[in-house]
């Protein structure tokens, strides 16, 4: 994950957004109520901080296609990290954020002490084992370096992959907290943790890498074609939802937003735009 930002466009934005954004609480209308008592300005744009792929991409389609006609002002901001989206919705520098999925969140929260919540689901990114020096899963031998994302839900997600398909063997139990030390067998494997942005980059310098979807997308790769492995849709706990800080779900803007990122419209935008790549998630809310 890249520590750095869009700091030109944030830095100029956070001074006017802290002055005029607020999360909602509750009062005796509850959907309209902010946490001073007073009302939310829908006339106001919803800020929404999301990873520039595939989520910027599917706001932008929302914002130029269908946020008009629910009378939804909607405005953009791109990170390239996955830290400083939550840490500026904590702060109410943005209304909310598209870019991360339950377990990062939970993880998110514990650690650092904010109160993030789901919306709604939106899309899932299909997690791959990607190489520029092997053709095919069975040429992974013993001896040869294998790049996984460093942070705690990634990594552990990473290292279930490679379990699932007998490249490793890990401690009964461990979920999607597994950590490298939790590998039994690692079959002569050797194991390079990065951040997930920079994965991408090492692939040229390891035999292979275990890279999150809009980070693979980003890098050219196609998941559903290039992928030596990739995770099943069915059952997977990974979906990408929009997030705003406890509270302000009632935000009619975001109510708005989350019904508008779950529209048939949408739907056919990342199934014709990402071919397998990113996989429409909805049919229930995001855990909570």
């Amino acid at each position: 994950m890249r520590k750095n930002i869009k700091l030109t466009v944030f830095a100029a934005a956070s001074a006017a957004l802290a002055l005029g954004l607020t999360a909602c609480g509750s009062s005796s209308d509850p959907s309209t109520a902010k946490a001073d008592g007073g009302k939310v300005d829908e006339s106001k744009p919803l800020v929404i901080a999301a990873s520039p792929t595939p989520h910027a991409d599917i706001l932008k389609f929302v914002k130029d296609n269908l946020a008009a006609k629910e009378g939804l002002k909607l405005e953009v901001k791109e990170f390239t990290d996955y830290v400083l989206p939550n840490t500026a919705t904590e702060q109410g520098q943005v209304d909310g954020n598209y870019f991360q999925h339950k377990p990062y969140l939970d993880d998110f929260n514990k650690k650092n002490g904010t109160h993030i919540v789901p919306v709604v689901n939106v899309h899932l990114e299909p997690l791959g084992l990607y190489s520029k020096k092997v053709k095919a899963l069975s040429d992974i031998k013993a001896g040869q370096t294998v790049a996984v994302p460093n942070d705690t839900t990634n990594e552990g997600r990473a290292l279930q992959l490679l379990a699932a398909n007998k490249l490793i063997t890990l401690k009964d139990g461990v979920g999607t907290n597994a950590k490298l030390s939790d590998i039994t067998d690692k079959k002569g494997l050797e194991f390079k943790e990065l951040e997930a942005a920079t994965v991408p980059r090492a692939l040229n310098d390891v035999d292979a890498a275990v890279i999150n979807g809009n980070y693979a997308i980003e890098a050219n790769l196609s998941p559903a074609k290039d992928a030596l492995i990739l995770e099943k849709a069915e059952g997977n706990p990974y979906a990408n939802f929009l997030a705003v800080k406890e509270g302000k779900q009632s935000d009619p803007r975001v109510q708005k937003l989350a019904k508008l990122l779950n529209s048939d419209e949408v739907k056919k935008f990342i199934q014709d735009k990402y071919q397998g790549s990113v996989i429409p998630a909805f049919g229930a809310p995001a855990a909570s």
